[in-house]
């Protein structure tokens, strides 16, 4: 990425007091519940004793990162409304985590996703799962939120890059270290109050600036107002959106360990229904806070803009909220980088230890397991930080970056989990060839992007790294699905005790929970009315 433009602005003492209290309160609760985890239940699934309310917002928080401040709303500024669209299919996708993969994870009773993976397949799908994984949280989620933080520092305080990232890897590593996945939730609650928050107040003061929406909508290019984008679009084709888009939303938000932890910790299988529904509403709010803003900052800065459009949010704050209210701003995006940044030390560190440390060391102690989960947090934030300089180039915009990686990760993953638990006759060997062969065709992509970056192709090059990223998705996942399919048909079906109550054919028993609650089928319903309205008036 581009030097991001630099700013600076002049907190006042209300500015200081604010931040010193967010930070008091955040590890106040990290403090709180250190002293009371004792055993890997209640550090890695907060003792699964979570509520609905706190685990919806625990999802929507640990989502919304930095990234999402730094980079959805540059590419706002660079496209308009477009890469909402991962927004509000997120908030459709959210609901099958909630009423087709989480009564199987509970069930199960297992910790992680690689877990899962086992009990479905065997051992080498687990240990495949839980590697790309830990590979794929450097790549994205650590070295992007990191990053992005660091350019909120950098824009609002004037410290270096460096100096930036070490010091809320620093303040982050605290809290999630210390109180584990509890601690991680309840301070996503509170986190998520902040930064919804403060995101939509800048929002109305923008608009007020630019002469409302409709002023909005006079200054900006017409089809930066429209969700869908031609077939030929370089980063948002329609056909990518509606084909590839979900590709990744079925890996990220059903079988990526980060957001489905939460969901793990649950009460019961309604209060985690309940949490996904409560997710579903809030990730509505992101083009409006997000998205909405960096075509603002389009307006009132187009020479920032055309400079660095990642500078398009801290730009906003530093140049539009009122003295004194800047502090509650930065807050914010404090509040999304820590959450987003907790949320996947604290899930790494559980597969790591309960997927690969356990297994080597099964006679291992809880105290001893929660102690190497937290140094294995260190060691991948190490990693991160040593990868941020090569992420440009992947792409200039910090969330093409982030989704194009994620693309070439996902579609192999989501295969095998989603005709794992929809057909009973898929089996490990043919999951195995499918991870392996989305393993050579994402890997292979992503190394020629880094070595080709910036220059001219033909040929085969054009077609393989040329291909817009979504649209390499679901041709990967096509593949993969073929592979999934050919390799378990032309080999002996799985044992019967394999599969029992691991797939929607083999349900026997009692039910997770036997609670009857109609409220969360009836609020998703209500939800996803509300994203097709949504979508039929943006279009």
């Amino acid at each position: 990425m581009p030097p991001t433009f630099l700013l600076q602005t002049q907190l006042l003492a209300i500015d200081y007091v604010v931040l010193a209290l967010y930070f008091v309160v955040i590890f106040a609760i990290g403090w709180y519940f250190s002293r009371k985890e004792r055993t890997t239940t209640d550090y890695f699934l907060a003792s699964r004793d979570v509520a609905w309310w706190a685990i919806g917002a625990s999802l929507f928080s640990s989502n919304i990162g930095s990234e999402h401040f730094i980079g959805l709303a540059g590419s706002g500024a660079s496209t308009g409304m477009a890469p909402g669209n991962f927004e509000w299919l997120a908030s459709l996708i959210v609901l099958l985590l909630g009423w087709v993969f989480v009564p199987f994870y509970l069930r199960s009773g297992v910790y992680t996703m690689p877990e899962f993976l086992e009990r479905r397949y065997n051992g080498a799908c687990r240990t495949y799962l839980a590697t790309i994984s830990l590979i794929a949280y450097i790549f994205t989620k650590i070295a992007v939120g990191i990053f992005a933080g660091a350019i909120v520092l950098k824009a609002v305080l004037g410290w270096g890059m460096w100096q930036s990232s070490l010091a809320l890897v620093i303040a982050t590593g605290i809290y999630t270290i210390a109180g584990g996945m509890a601690a991680v939730i309840y301070t996503e609650v509170i986190q998520t109050v902040i930064l919804v928050g403060g995101a939509l107040a800048l929002t109305l003061i923008g608009l007020d600036k630019v002469g409302g929406w409709s002023g909005l909508q006079a200054s900006v290019p017409p089809e930066f107002f429209s969700m869908v984008k031609s077939s030929a679009d370089k980063d948002f084709p329609w056909t990518g959106i509606f084909f590839g888009a979900p590709i990744l939303g079925i890996w990220y938000w059903c079988t990526d360990q980060v957001i489905v932890q939460r969901t793990l910790a649950a009460k019961n299988i309604q209060h985690a229904q309940g949490g996904t529904v409560l997710a579903g509403f809030l990730k509505i709010l992101p083009v409006f806070m997000l998205v909405v803003p960096g075509m603002i900052a389009r307006v009132l800065y187009p020479a920032e803009m055309a400079a660095d459009s990642n500078s398009a949010f801290p730009l906003m704050v530093t140049k539009l909220m009122p003295a004194g209210l800047q502090g509650v701003m930065i807050a914010a995006m404090l509040a999304a980088l820590m959450s987003s940044l907790s949320a996947v030390f604290n899930s790494s560190s559980t597969i790591f230890t309960m997927d690969f440390y356990k297994k080597l060391r099964p006679e291992a102690s809880e105290k001893h397991l929660v102690n190497v989960g937290r140094l294995a947090t260190l060691v991948m934030v190490a990693l991160a930080l040593l990868w941020i300089p090569m992420m440009s180039r992947i792409s200039n915009q910090l969330w093409v970056y982030l989704q194009s990686v994620q693309a070439y990760v996902s579609p192999p993953i989501a295969a095998v989990f989603l005709l794992g638990i929809a057909w009973k006759r898929i089996n490990a060997q043919g999951a195995l060839a499918s991870l392996l062969t989305g393993f050579v065709l994402g890997a292979s992509r992503f190394i020629l992007e880094v070595v080709y970056a910036g220059q001219p192709l033909d040929g085969f090059l054009k077609f393989y790294v040329g291909m817009n990223f979504l649209h390499f998705a679901v041709l990967m996942f096509v593949i993969c699905v073929g592979v999934l399919l050919a390799v378990s048909l032309v080999t002996p079906a799985p044992d019967s005790d394999k599969v029992v109550n691991l797939t929607f054919q083999t349900t026997i028993g009692e039910q997770v929970s036997t609670e009857r609650n109609k409220l969360p089928v009836v609020f998703a319903l209500v939800l996803i009315v509300t994203i097709v309205v949504l979508w039929v008036y943006f279009a």
